[in-house]
């Protein structure tokens, strides 16, 4: 990593994770395998601090910790990449079990339980997919009727006034370190 730390994708450690390297990473992995519209790519780190954003909306009362685990959703996709869904499906189960140990890892270096409560793993989802939304009607290409067969139609009221950004990556990877700090001082 550019930290300096060495991270064994199989065997990750809490000790190996610095979120310098997390930010760094998620800023230059482009959702949508980089098929969007704009200059530049929309990064993993701008939909998780959208997805954080929804997230509070969606739990106005919930916990700094809770938060800081919607901002963490996809942060193995640092070094592992963000992969579409249907590629995840054919590679099988062995993603995911390398996914759940890197998320694990990332959890307990921030203070996270290793695996977070059903509950609020499906609210995080639900953040996640109406940012998966909002991505595909605004800057993939996808039609509203597309977009609501294959992410469901959210409540209006979490998506009418909520413009994306598409900006550079170094602006990205320092949006979400910040935001990260923001909430590492709140729990």
């Amino acid at each position: 990593m550019l930290s300096g730390r060495r991270l064994d994708l199989l065997d990750p450690t809490p000790m190996d994770i610095e979120i310098e390297d997390i930010a760094h990473g998620l800023a230059f992995v482009a959702r949508w395998n980089g098929q969007t519209l704009g200059d530049y790519p929309y990064s993993v780190a701008e939909h998780s601090l959208l997805v954080e954003q929804l997230f509070q909306w969606i739990v106005p009362d919930a916990p700094a910790k809770w938060l800081l685990a919607a901002l963490l959703h996809d942060a193995p996709e640092y070094v592992i990449g963000d992969m579409i869904s249907p590629v995840k499906a054919a590679v099988g189960p062995r993603y995911g079990a390398l996914d759940d140990r890197l998320t694990a890892a990332i959890h307990l270096r921030f203070g996270l339980p290793a695996q977070l409560p059903i509950k609020v793993k499906r609210q995080i989802k639900k953040a996640d997919k109406i940012s998966a939304w909002l991505e595909a009607t605004q800057i993939a290409g996808f039609t509203v009727a597309e977009a609501n067969k294959f992410f469901g139609c959210p409540d209006p009221s979490l998506t009418a006034d909520l413009t994306l950004r598409l900006r550079a990556p170094i602006d990205a990877r320092a949006d979400y370190t910040q935001r990260h700090y923001e909430l590492l001082e709140l729990m």
